[in-house]
């Protein structure tokens, strides 16, 4: 019965985290992986039913969302095409490298969720030692393998991954350092499962788009992220034990986490998405005729339902609140349910979904929550102890691996040059060819 409700709880989350990245598709970068992941830690405080962690579910899911978007640097466009090759050596490095890139996602986003709810009065959390840390790490890693060893995994693009995985192995030591080995646990496995999933999302693709099915397959290759991404982050947190934390806390530590997560990230995803371009390409693409007031609405609505849900949230979790802060499951539920359809709604708008079906993957995220929220419900406090050894470790990565190289076997076979198709290793380079 522990078990199941453990996978149940870990079904919501991952279920959470897919569909916000799918979601995440329509915005890429920085501010929509951080809107994302923001979701996935919030449905994981929902199912862990923890009082102590409501009270900071904020400051945790702001952690969590500034580290699962921390990986939206990363450039992996040409990645993506090395695994869409049709020899076995550029196709397994594509799925390799999108392994590494997926697991940074989740590791860094695992991690400081992690350590968000290992931080506790009793045991504080040195933040400003981490983050001065974590840039350390990721200048030295970055000149060092870039500038100096020019290590490229996608060259012409950018290497931006180097700086994460600095950024990754500072993380790391200041865990090992501080003995936060629940965060650390958190931090594997939520980046095996995010590592695995974009590896495995990309197989999808590729046999999608030789299908001949209409359908929006990079998408599902997104979703897999997550949803993976989800599953492993659930699954460290559930199976680790944590100190309890305080059961109120001052109102003045609510305020800038709050404002990170209703305003300031939404914001910003609205101000690089919502362009007048995007939005006059998308519109007349679904034949709406010049000079419709449905331009101007596309447009600007997003803002004013940010801005709206912003005051709203605003005033209930902070000004109606006394001196110490205590919120409650329903609190959580009601913000949890209220953000994640923020996202779906401005996802509608920035494709045109409200108006037309010609992109009919955007009503799947909608029978995900449905689904969501009817699982939600049925979740009980799950929490085990699982231990694995060095040796276990050793043997699961080695079948990621293998199982990984097995994809790649099969997607060569069932296909021959693919468009958008790159080649990372047997191309000539450029000035031997211009010879």
């Amino acid at each position: 019965m522990k078990d199941r409700q453990l996978h149940l709880s870990m079904l919501v989350v991952a279920l959470s985290l897919g569909t916000a990245w799918a979601i995440r598709g329509q915005f890429g970068h920085e501010h929509g992986a951080a809107w994302a992941g923001g979701i996935g830690c919030l449905s994981l405080l929902l199912v862990a039913k923890r009082s102590d962690w409501y009270t900071k579910f904020f400051s945790a899911t702001m952690a969590g969302a500034l580290g699962w978007g921390l990986g939206g640097i990363m450039s992996y466009g040409i990645v993506v095409g090395y695994g869409r090759a049709d020899d076995f050596v550029n196709a397994y490095y594509g799925l390799m490298m999108l392994f590494v890139i997926g697991g940074l996602y989740g590791y860094i986003g695992g991690g400081l969720f992690g350590l968000a709810l290992a931080d506790t009065a009793k045991n504080p959390v040195k933040w400003a030692n981490l983050m001065v840390e974590m840039i350390a790490g990721a200048t030295l890693f970055y000149f060092f393998m870039i500038i100096e060893f020019e290590w490229f995994m996608t060259p012409p693009r950018s290497e931006m991954w180097a700086t994460c995985f600095g950024a990754a192995v500072a993380l790391t030591w200041f865990m090992i350092r501080h003995q936060q080995n629940s965060a650390l646990r958190v931090a594997v496995f939520s980046g095996l499962g995010g590592g695995f999933g974009f590896a495995f999302g990309n197989f999808l693709q590729i046999l999608g788009s030789i299908s001949g099915v209409k359908f929006n397959f990079w998408n599902v290759m997104e979703y897999t992220l997550g949803f993976f991404g989800g599953l492993g982050m659930s699954y460290g947190t559930l199976t680790s034990s944590w100190e309890k934390s305080e059961s109120s806390q001052k109102k003045s530590s609510v305020l800038f986490p709050l404002l990170m997560i209703v305003l300031i990230i939404p914001f910003i995803m609205w101000q690089q998405n919502f362009e007048t371009k995007r939005i006059y390409d998308m519109l007349i693409k679904i034949n709406v005729l010049d000079g419709s007031p449905l331009f101007a609405l596309s447009e600007w609505s997003g803002l004013v339902l940010i801005v709206v849900f912003a005051l709203i949230w605003f005033y209930k979790y902070y000004i109606s609140q006394p001196g110490n802060v205590i919120y409650s499951y329903k609190e959580v539920h009601t913000f949890f349910v209220a953000h994640l359809s923020l996202y779906i709604i401005l996802s509608w708008i920035i494709t045109g979904a409200l108006i037309s079906t010609y992109r009919p993957e955007q009503y799947l995220y909608a029978i995900n929550l449905v689904v969501i929220l009817i699982l939600i419900n049925k979740t009980q406090p799950s929490f085990a102890s699982h231990t694995i050894g060095l040796r276990k470790w050793s043997l699961n990565m080695a079948g990621i691996v293998v199982f990984i190289a097995l994809l790649a076997l099969i997607a060569i076979s069932a296909h021959d040059e693919l468009k958008g198709a790159q080649k990372r290793f047997g191309v000539e380079p450029v000035e031997e060819v211009a010879k």
